[in-house]
């Protein structure tokens, strides 16, 4: 994944997860949305299947990464 990629897939992460817990969601829940929302995004760019995406987006740790 490149830079570009990965700096949109972060921030689909980011503000999904943002939004969720705005709208009054759980940490547990907005996470799951934040993680969907980022493997929709790589796979849309990317055209790997949701599955693939999906394990990409966990092996990433984006949580991780935004703390850095």
């Amino acid at each position: 994944m490149d830079a570009a990629i990965l700096e949109m897939v972060l921030t689909a992460f980011e503000e999904t997860r943002d939004d969720a817990l705005a709208h009054g969601n759980d940490s547990g829940t907005a996470l799951k949305e934040a993680f969907t929302a980022a493997a929709m995004c790589l796979s849309a760019m990317t055209g790997v299947e949701d599955a693939a995406a999906r394990a990409q987006i966990e092996a990433l740790n984006p949580l991780q990464r935004l703390a850095a």
